[in-house]
């Protein structure tokens, strides 16, 4: 026959009722007692990683918060330099003629004068009516669009631009053939248009001469109608809305062409979205002139680094410093010593400023900064065009070398910067944190295995004092009798 078995208590329940029978019979608290030494056993080490870990927290946050200042300052600089006072926006005489703006690319100056005497145009071809009701077929087959020129009914295809097939299923209405037409992304779009003679498939290509186009038509048997959409381009030019042309214009008098209204860099650094024409009649493109802000930037430029000097100099203080050690901190701390004297301009031209330290920055055996405002206002005077080209948003310049430290500083996988510090300590903070909880997983099984014991020894304690007990009361009842 089978037995039964009662079930093991579990090991907590065990130990709590342990612990509630402790002291019983020695009268001593060995639930605390056992408590406090797997404390005491464990407290040094337990110190150590309590203490390792708050110095990590430390050196993060020290390390995040420089990291935070550099790159708020390389934003605020950058923020300035494409639209704020550092900013030569251009400005046009005549604004129906044109939009004007900055490429990025480098910094124009001077001004200019445009003349437009056409704007580029795309070809809007119609189809023929179709009389039917909308959800009538507007026939099947195919569309094969071929691109290039025309000019006077001549079509001149451009072989570097491929023709476009489109397959027309059976049944499908006219709308049905617009929306196969825009899916194909063939640079042309379509819609059906309700005039007065019945709809109509309305295409449209893009801005450019080159970018004309012309319809052929392959119906398929018994579903005619696609027919009323092919264009050879030498026939029916009451069809055409409007033809591909470039747009012309002329920049200091020099006659130019585009594909496309919008112009990119018509000048190194200076974009035009051509808008209307002005031929005989030339405006004028000018720059906002950006010298005189440049002594406010430079001062806050001053400013803000000497604020993250300043938390750099604690950091790396060599007896209360959270990262006086640290090999990211010191190579920042290296990088900003040698600001004064870097190269930021190194295409500029002999005897024009190269470096911040041409525009009063300096810096003390401190590491903090000061601003040389003779020296400034000297390079304003001789070289004020040049001056005001170190404030580009490009590679070099001022921008470019104090975004530069920020990058180099963000990038985590470099060891030599903060963020290549902040992963290393986030690294060892975790491993302490591991470490901590191995250390309080055998913290309580100690506990655990020293309860267990003192009970025994309770128990035994107990006996001994209850036998102790007996024995007393015996020696007094002798001791009565006689």
């Amino acid at each position: 026959m089978a037995t039964t078995t009662s079930p093991t208590p579990s090991t907590s329940s065990v130990t709590s009722s342990l612990i509630t029978s402790l002291g019983g019979g020695s009268g001593v608290d060995m639930a605390a007692l056992a408590t406090n030494l797997a404390i005491a056993q464990f407290a040094a080490k337990t110190d150590r990683l309590a203490a390792r870990s708050e110095t990590l927290d430390k050196q993060i946050s020290t390390a995040s918060n420089i990291k935070s200042m550099l790159s708020s300052l390389a934003s605020s600089l950058g923020d300035r330099v494409r639209t704020g006072d550092l900013s030569p926006q251009p400005q046009i005489a005549n604004g129906a003629i044109a939009k004007v703006s900055l490429s990025g690319a480098i910094q124009p100056s001077g001004s200019y004068s445009l003349e437009v005497t056409k704007l580029a145009a795309a070809q809007t071809l119609a189809s023929q009516a179709f009389t039917g009701a909308a959800t009538d077929p507007a026939g099947s087959g195919s569309l094969k669009i071929r691109f290039g020129g025309v000019d006077g009914g001549t079509f001149t295809e451009d072989s570097a631009h491929a023709a476009v097939d489109i397959a027309i299923p059976s049944g499908a209405t006219l709308s049905d053939i617009a929306s196969a037409i825009n899916g194909a992304g063939a640079g042309v779009t379509a819609y059906v248009a309700n005039t007065s003679d019945g709809a109509k498939l309305v295409l449209k290509g893009k801005e450019g001469a080159t970018n004309g186009f012309i319809v052929e038509a392959t119906e398929a048997a018994g579903e005619p109608g696609l027919g009323k959409i092919a264009w050879d381009g030498a026939v029916a030019t009451d069809r055409v809305m409007a033809g591909a042309s470039d747009a012309a214009y002329k920049l200091d008098g020099l006659a130019m062409t585009s594909k496309s209204n919008s112009v990119i860099d018509a000048v190194p650094g200076l974009n035009l979205s051509l808008t209307g024409t002005n031929a005989g009649t030339p405006t004028a493109i000018t720059f906002a002139e950006t010298s005189s802000a440049i002594s406010t930037v430079m001062a806050d430029l001053v400013s803000a680094l000497n604020e993250v000097a300043a938390e750099l100099n604690t950091a790396v203080d060599a007896k209360t410093g959270d990262l006086a050690r640290d090999s990211g901190a010191q190579a920042l701390r290296r990088q900003l010593s040698a600001l004064s004297t870097t190269v930021v301009m190194p295409g500029a031209a002999e005897g024009t400023p190269r470096t911040l330290g041409d525009l009063g920055l300096s810096i003390q055996r401190d590491g903090t900064f000061t601003l040389d405002s003779t020296r400034l206002q000297a390079t304003l005077k001789a070289n004020p065009q040049a001056a005001a080209a170190m404030f580009t948003n490009g590679l070099y310049g001022v921008y470019g070398t104090i975004d530069g430290i920020s990058r180099k500083a963000a990038t985590a996988s470099d060891p030599g910067s903060l963020a290549g510090s902040i992963a290393r300590y986030t690294s060892q903070k975790t491993q302490t944190t591991d470490d901590q909880a191995k250390i309080a997983e055998q913290q309580e099984s100690l506990r655990v295995r020293m309860v267990a014991r003192f009970a025994a020894a309770d128990t035994r304690i107990g006996v001994s004092k209850s036998t102790l007990s007996f024995l007393q009361n015996q020696i007094d009842a002798w001791n009565k009798s006689d």
